[in-house]
């Protein structure tokens, strides 16, 4: 509640969001060659980015080994999508998901039960305090999950308008700012590029019909402001 009403500065983020990735595993990368790239979306409807965007980006020879979660609300997250691939799984421990890496550039698998398990008890605790809505807070939540997850280099997508949390330029700029902050404060490249979310992204919303279009994307085809995003995204990736 002290946060919520008088913030933190740019040290005491830093020192949270370290907190709370290093409360469970930490996931050590340093076995896969190269600047390992990341990539997290502030979510959205119809935001299938990632599975267009991470084979992209591998294909330019930049190590892509994402962790990503399910979806909240009523929107599906990344792993929620690729499993809507038939007998497509997205466990695998460790030492599998360096090698595929190594291998193919390229990693896509579902977050670990143990990471940042403090975060997930302090979102609680948000939760039924009303104090969910902290730039500081949800900033550190997903630096936190970013740094556990290992990865050199961060892109963020910060969505912004009535179908994002944030429903107005000016919070979605701030988050953007904080979360910067933080990962350049704890040693990571970390920019951040806000994207539009007044309606959905592309034309197809659902798990298996996101699929599709991604891979239309990946076709050369696909919706415009799909494939303009991923090649901004992109663009920052391979840098």
């Amino acid at each position: 509640m002290a946060i919520y009403f008088q913030d933190m500065n740019q040290t005491e983020r830093a020192e949270l969001t370290m907190a709370m990735a290093e409360s469970g595993d930490m996931i050590d990368l340093s076995s896969i060659h190269g600047i390992k790239a990341d990539k997290h979306s502030t979510g959205g409807v119809g935001d299938k980015t990632t599975i267009a965007l991470a084979p992209l980006v591998a294909a330019l020879d930049v190590p892509v080994a994402k962790m990503s979660g399910r979806g909240l609300g009523h929107t599906g997250g990344t792993i929620d999508k690729l499993e809507a691939i038939p007998g497509f799984s997205s466990e695998m421990d460790t030492s599998e998901f360096i090698k595929l890496v190594n291998e193919n550039k390229i990693a896509v698998a579902g977050q670990t039960g143990n990471l940042t398990p403090a975060d997930k008890k302090l979102y609680s605790l948000r939760d039924v305090t009303g104090t969910v809505n902290s730039t500081a807070l949800i900033a550190s939540s997903i630096m936190s999950k970013k740094i556990a997850s290992g990865a050199d280099a961060i892109v963020l997508d910060v969505k912004t308008g009535s179908g994002a949390f944030m429903k107005s330029l000016e919070d979605s700029v701030e988050l953007a700012n904080a979360m910067v902050e933080i990962g350049t404060k704890v040693g990571r490249k970390t920019m951040a590029v806000i994207s539009d979310m007044n309606q959905p992204l592309g034309k197809a919303v659902g798990n298996a019909l996101e699929i599709k279009e991604a891979v239309d994307v990946l076709k050369g085809k696909g919706p415009e402001d799909v494939r303009e995003l991923c090649l901004v995204l992109g663009s920052h990736m391979s840098i």
